[in-house]
């Protein structure tokens, strides 16, 4: 059993819309135009967006490494106090002198510790090893010659 249309229900057609009456009224020439130009806006828009925001997170990447460094000169001057602080407390036991060169060897014991752990940690990076053996892998005939003569 077929089901016929009525006329009115084949003379009514749903709104179009813009795109497709462009499609309908425009070249594919001028559609491939119009895309190329969306495009391009797009991505300008989308630069421009993320210069916006990578500005705005350098300026509170700025503040907050300004921070850590306010943090780090109040850290220094805590160590320098407790330092003097405990020079001052050995001085009434061993005098003044020797409490100071006690203090001094602790710190100089601390700092050839870090030294150490700095340099293990610095002798275990290795560059970009994943990147070099990449770069082995092409193939030679990618590589440029040298013309022989």
């Amino acid at each position: 059993m077929t089901r016929t249309q009525s006329p009115a229900a084949r003379a009514y057609q749903p709104p179009q819309t813009e795109a497709e009456a462009k499609a309908r009224h425009q070249s594919l020439g001028d559609l491939m135009g119009d895309l190329t130009r969306d495009l391009s806006t797009l991505m300008r828009q989308e630069v421009e967006l993320a210069k916006a925001e990578l500005k705005e997170s350098a300026g509170k990447a700025s503040k907050g490494a300004g921070m850590f460094g306010g943090a780090g000169i109040a850290g220094h001057f805590v160590l320098l106090f407790l330092s003097l602080a405990l020079m001052w407390a050995l001085g009434s036991l061993i005098g003044l002198g020797w409490s100071a060169l006690v203090v001094a060897l602790l710190w100089a014991v601390a700092a050839a510790v870090l030294a150490a752990k700095g340099k293990k940690d610095l002798q275990q990076v290795r560059g970009l090893p994943q990147t070099a053996e990449t770069l082995q892998e092409i193939p030679p005939t990618l590589k440029p010659h040298e013309v022989s003569r």
